[in-house]
């Protein structure tokens, strides 16, 4: 048996800890050396006064010194540590061990039956546990940049770097980056004028107004002077599209599913794609307020995705091809701007999805995406570990478990709001765990980029993997006002900065208008959404300002979803009119327990149901009722279960006449009405479309209610409009928005 075998064996037996002090002191730990059964014979060694000071001539005439036992405990230190060193070598490449290596003691017969599969192990265990301490499972972006000797996922790293992998096929893969009328190059290649950028603030918004087949109302808008617009062809080919290869292949045998048109003839997109990806492909930002999670979710992600690793491919494969051509360049010629292909940071695309199972589905996606039906598949690492933490067991799933379509729509497989991973793509590999600035794809939440980015006075904080994101997604974002609207917006508020550390980069190879601290102005932002509302307008309108312009679908909303409620029941409206937004939140809660409280105070209205969207306002009317100790119950998100079958149980007995419910516990637990059986349900905020569903049994679910309602009251303010249109449709929205009444039935 070799050495290198049995320095294998003796590496696979120790623990995490023992490798740990075995990497930063040379040797392992006192606590866990072998004794063997021979006691070793004692050595005595006698050290001369002045031998630090012997000098050369002294040392010359007397005889060689046997060496001292200190020495020899240096040198053992030096060979363990050169040992380590050696270990991360043989990962790249199996060389020959050298022979001075201290590794000669005796193997256990234990240890001599698990040589096989510690060879097989090794390599597996040691990525793992790197990239446990890397950001890809919990840590910050900023804790890659550590010693390489921290790192031991060296040839996985060197598999999947840029600087040091070249274009396997010459000309081919990069044929569509030659083309002139590609969008990525023509994107990526247009230059501004720092007088452009000056006058940027002062220029007004242009809009106009196209009427596509499918999206319906579009709104083509631009800070910048030159806008164009453009309407979709009846007939789209795959090769006019410019996509990377093997993306043409594939993406039928993705996509079949939702292919439109005859067999012979048939679209490669749906409807809905196709209009949708020839938006993606120009390069605007696109902001798209009408995606469905029973409807039309999986056709969306399954169009961004394309074009997001479409993106990725035609990016790597330009920095590949430039790699060849600086090779084949002769040494002592100057570089020119030719190979400026980067940004500042590798990172290119971030996917904002709210659940770890939207994340699953993405990588699944991506995986089709390359393999199609070739029987050459791809290599996928940690595809296995991705599995166990992003999937879901259906054991877990309570069985007799009832919700609304919508509900097991939304919340279906692992719902965990907390991740981060980085994927990197090359060629015709995927890498997932790996560290996020040697990420081509980051896949995250709002809260696990976050906890990343830190806030003021935070040490560990890191933002400057964002520096050159080019393609910015934000699917489902009506979820994130469920969760913490917060997150997204001190996330596009760290989009895009100049970063405080090199990392690494070749400045040579940087684009310019990345070094300008222009990269804002190329970053493309997909915004997706199920509803109009001011919030996800205000980032939208506010943070997107690329050069190619945004594009907003604007339909005028159908029939409201007060619509689908079963139970006939009368549906008030009030108006309020706060002076300016700033006193809106005030003059809201003081019009409400001033004029509409009292109106319910009497005791023949035994059962009221309030229902607040704002957690705050929730609070404050809380601690109002206990003021004015007023007979009353509260469920919110943050109630335990057996406090909210109390609060159920009072409500519905009469023993309490109100009950505060907020619209986050209605969302996370669906809540089913018929478990309090309200006579009025009154809304002291703007509502949004999951107010039908505590009004009464509706054609979307199952619901059922042992007593109706008698009334629904909702107040709204004038200066938000786009609540009204959920919930009473566009004859309320227009009619409450007239200024002529201030109270509206329907």
């Amino acid at each position: 048996m070799g050495k290198r075998v049995r320095r294998r064996q003796l590496l696979s037996s120790l623990t995490k800890k023992q490798k740990q002090h075995l990497r930063d002191f040379g040797e392992e730990h006192p606590f866990f050396d072998r004794v063997s059964g021979k006691e070793a014979k004692p050595q005595i060694c006698q050290l001369s006064e002045s031998s630090d000071t012997s000098n050369s001539e002294s040392e010359s005439e007397s005889e060689p010194e046997q060496v001292s036992g200190y020495h020899k405990l240096l040198a053992t230190l030096k060979n363990a540590s050169e040992e380590e060193e050696d270990e991360e070598e043989e990962e790249e490449e199996e060389d020959s061990v050298d022979d001075a290596e201290v590794n000669e003691e005796d193997v256990s017969e234990e240890e001599e039956t698990a040589a096989e599969s510690a060879e097989m192990q090794e390599k597996v265990t040691l990525s793992a546990e790197a990239e446990e301490e890397n950001h890809g499972d919990g840590e910050t972006p900023g804790e890659s940049q550590k010693p390489p000797a921290e790192f031991t996922d060296a040839k996985h790293e060197a598999l999947f770097s840029l600087e040091t992998n070249f274009l396997e096929e010459e000309g081919g893969d990069d044929c569509s980056l030659k083309v002139s009328q590609d969008p990525f190059v023509h994107h990526v290649n247009k230059e501004l004028k720092e007088k452009e950028v000056q006058a940027l603030p002062t220029n007004p918004k242009t809009t106009h107004r196209l009427k596509w087949p499918t999206l319906g109302q579009l709104v083509f808008s631009s800070r910048f002077q030159r806008m164009e617009t453009f309407k979709p062809p009846k007939d789209v080919d795959l090769k006019s599209l410019h996509l990377q290869k093997p993306l043409g292949s594939t993406w039928t045998k993705t996509n079949g599913q939702f292919m439109s048109g005859p067999q012979k003839s048939r679209c490669p997109f749906s409807p809905l794609q196709k209009e949708l990806f020839l938006l993606m492909n120009s390069y605007r930002d696109l902001f798209y307020p009408e995606r469905t999670a029973l409807g039309n979710g999986e056709e969306i992600r399954r169009v961004y995705c394309l074009h997001a690793l479409n993106h990725v491919l035609k990016a790597n494969a330009r920095v590949l091809s430039n790699n060849t051509r600086r090779r084949s360049q002769k040494p002592g010629l100057s570089e020119d701007d030719g190979f400026r292909d980067q940004g500042l940071t590798r990172p290119k695309v971030l996917m904002v999805v709210p659940f770890r199972e939207a994340a699953l589905r993405l990588v699944q996606l991506f995986i089709s995406l390359f393999e199609g039906d070739s029987k050459k598949k791809v290599v996928v690492s940690n595809r296995k570990r991705f599995q166990s933490e992003y999937g879901s067991d259906p054991e877990e799933r309570p069985p007799n478990l009832k919700r609304p379509e919508d509900y097991e729509a939304v919340f279906v497989g692992n719902i965990d709001d907390h991740f981060r991973i980085g994927v990197a793509v090359l060629q015709r590999s995927i890498r997932l765990y790996a560290p996020f600035y040697s990420s081509d794809i980051l896949i995250a939440s709002p809260l696990g980029l976050r906890t990343i980015i830190g806030g003021e006075g935070v040490k560990k904080r890191d933002c400057d993997f964002l520096s050159s994101i080019e393609l910015l997604i934000i699917d489902q974002a009506d979820i994130y006002l469920m969760q913490n609207w917060e997150h997204v917006l001190h996330l596009m508020d760290h989009m895009n900065l100049l970063p405080l550390d090199s990392h690494g980069v070749d400045f040579s190879r940087v684009r310019m208008w990345s070094l300008n601290n222009w990269a804002r102005f190329y970053r493309q932002t997909l915004l997706f959404g199920a509803l109009q509302d001011a919030q996800i307008n205000s980032v939208f309108n506010r943070f997107c300002v690329n050069l190619e312009g945004q594009v907003a679908v604007r339909n005028v909303p159908g029939p409201g979803s007060i619509s689908h409620v079963l139970a006939q029941l009368p549906h008030v409206f009030q108006r309020m009119d706060p002076e300016n937004l700033a006193t809106a939140i005030d003059a809201r809660f003081n019009f409400f327990v001033n004029k509409i409280l009292p109106q319910y105070r009497d005791a023949i209205m035994s059962h009221t149901l309030i229902y607040v969207p704002s957690y705050f306002d929730y609070v404050r009317l809380r601690n109002y009722f206990k003021r004015e100790e007023l007979n009353f119950t509260h469920i919110c998100e943050y109630t335990q279960k057996p406090a909210v079958s109390r609060a159920r149980h009072f409500f519905l007995q009469g023993e309490k006449q109100f009950l505060l419910l907020t619209e986050r516990f209605h969302f996370y637990k669906s809540g089913k009405p018929g478990l309090i059986s309200p006579s009025t349900c009154s809304c002291c905020d703007d509502c949004l479309p999951t107010g039908p569903k505590t009004t009464g049994p509706t054609d979307h679910g199952p619901e059922s209610l042992d007593c109706e309602p008698k009334q629904t009251f909702c107040l709204y303010k004038f200066i938000f409009s786009e609540q009204q249109h959920a919930p009473g449709g566009e004859p309320i929205a227009m009619t409450s928005l007239s200024r002529k009444q201030n109270i509206i039935q329907g």
